[in-house]
């Protein structure tokens, strides 16, 4: 497995005491180079005639990696390193968001309107017509994102406090792509009745309910069971985010290589809440040929361990992931670091399409398919292709907060993936560029009049 590349995930910032001659910090940057830093901005802090005070941003590939760098520039004779931090810490220090009023209560006049006495008058008002709450609250554009913890990124069960911060930063993603505002709600609790009626009695509040980093397979009946019991919309984005923007991309990618997608043999490898997904979607549009692997191998119906989701997919026969992987045109997984091998990807047939999504390691490094693959794509941003949940959630929210829509079903998930792959017109594909990238302007507002035209036809929105 290669060596994992430096990136912003593990960033340093170093406050170095240099001597103020020649060569000195020519000594600083060589030695970081060396052993695979990658240097960032550097800043002059502080200069004399004898020393200066520098800052340099040093992006590493590990926390271990970090501290291999540090000995290094630690080491080297009559440079002092005075301070260093943790750029990713520093920027979480605190948290990441925060509630704002937007009114300035500045006479009393204003606090008698926004608060007693005038707020009786909305209160009663919302009493009267309940849809009110759409029209005078913060409910038409506040959309609570919970988890219970157990299954945080690719991390595991590691509990409501320590999936906080992941929640923070999708709030972000809420409000800066979309202009959705929304909340952490974290449960200390992983019991599958308890969530869903803690869900059910903050749901006033809310105008959607966006289900994060929740293990499969209570995640597949939590959000069964709160789309059957509340009247707002319910996505699960571990599950249809993914499926979202993996269509997405695949639509591309079989346009690139002139296969249909009725005709093509899909080998999945991961079925947990993302892999299950996708399968059940891309089979809504049309696909005819998957195949499922786990832990153990193919999801085949002679085996005696499998849930309800992974039957639906259950094949005839078994084997190992090799095996379903020779012949097969399209690879996608959301499994483990590591576990496809150059040969695996050779064995399948012309034009492979791999989609390595296991993050932050893929499946396969793609540099060692560069020659193999007609088109790769992964789930990280150091790579061509990056299949990302922020291009399908904020503007699947913003459709449907915007039409009222009561839920978001199969119709309007089909379409936004359609919308992402849209935006790239056919002349403008290449085998690194079939999907946008995140920070284009155009995804969001496409997905939402994607997900609003869908649920009017519908007949389901209520704008």
């Amino acid at each position: 497995m290669a060596t994992l590349t430096p990136n912003p995930s593990f960033s340093l910032t170093m406050r170095l005491q240099v001597p103020n001659r020649p060569g000195m910090l020519a000594s600083v940057t060589q030695a970081i180079s060396a052993l695979g830093g990658n240097l960032g901005q550097i800043d002059l802090v502080e200069q004399t005639r004898q020393i200066s005070i520098r800052d340099i941003t040093v992006d590493a590939s590990s926390t271990e990696h970090g501290e291999i760098l540090l000995e290094a520039v630690r080491s080297l004779p009559d440079i002092n390193l005075i301070e260093v931090y943790d750029r990713t810490f520093n920027l979480h220090r605190g948290g990441k968001i925060e509630v704002k009023s937007k009114i300035s209560l500045s006479r009393q006049a204003d606090l008698a309107m926004a608060y007693t006495p005038g707020v009786g008058r909305i209160c009663m008002e919302i009493a009267a017509h309940p849809r009110q709450v759409y029209n005078l609250t913060v409910k038409q554009n506040m959309v609570a994102i919970v988890t219970d913890g157990s299954a945080v990124l690719g991390l595991g069960n590691l509990g409501p406090e320590a999936a906080l911060p992941v929640m923070e930063g999708k709030a972000m993603l809420f409000k800066e792509f979309a202009g959705v505002d929304a909340f952490p709600i974290c449960l200390a609790t992983q019991d599958t009745d308890e969530i869903i009626a803690t869900v059910r009695n903050i749901s006033p509040v809310f105008g959607g309910i966006n289900l994060e980093d929740i293990a499969a397979p209570r995640c597949f009946e939590i959000e069964r069971r709160l789309r059957q019991e509340l009247n707002i919309p319910v996505f699960h984005d571990d599950q249809h985010g993914t499926a979202i923007v993996t269509f997405a991309a695949l639509i591309n990618a079989l346009k690139l290589v002139k296969k249909p997608l009725t005709t093509v043999r899909i080998m999945m490898n991961g079925a947990g809440a993302a892999g299950i997904a996708i399968a059940r979607l891309l089979r809504q549009a049309g696909a005819q040929h998957i195949t499922l692997c786990d832990s153990k191998g193919v999801v085949s119906r002679d085996r005696q361990d499998l849930t309800p989701e992974k039957l639906e997919f259950a094949t005839v026969g078994g084997g190992e992931l090799a095996d379903a992987m020779v012949g097969a045109d399209v690879f996608l997984g959301l499994s483990a670091p590591g576990v496809v091998s150059r040969e695996m990807v050779r064995s399948m047939a012309s034009d492979p399409i791999v989609f390595a999504m296991a993050n932050p390691i893929p499946e396969i490094q793609p540099e060692l398919i560069m020659a193999d693959a007609a088109i790769i794509a992964t789930g990280r941003s150091d790579y061509a292709n990056q299949i990302n949940n922020v291009l399908a959630f904020p503007g699947v929210f913003r459709g449907a907060l915007d039409c009222h829509a009561p839920t978001i079903n199969d119709q309007m998930i089909l379409d936004a993936g359609r919308a992402i792959a849209s935006l790239i017109k056919p002349s403008e594909l290449t085998r690194e560029y079939i999907i946008p990238s995140v920070f284009d302007q155009r995804v969001a507002p496409t997905v939402a009049a994607a997900v609003q035209r869908s649920a009017r036809e519908c007949g389901i929105a209520d704008d």
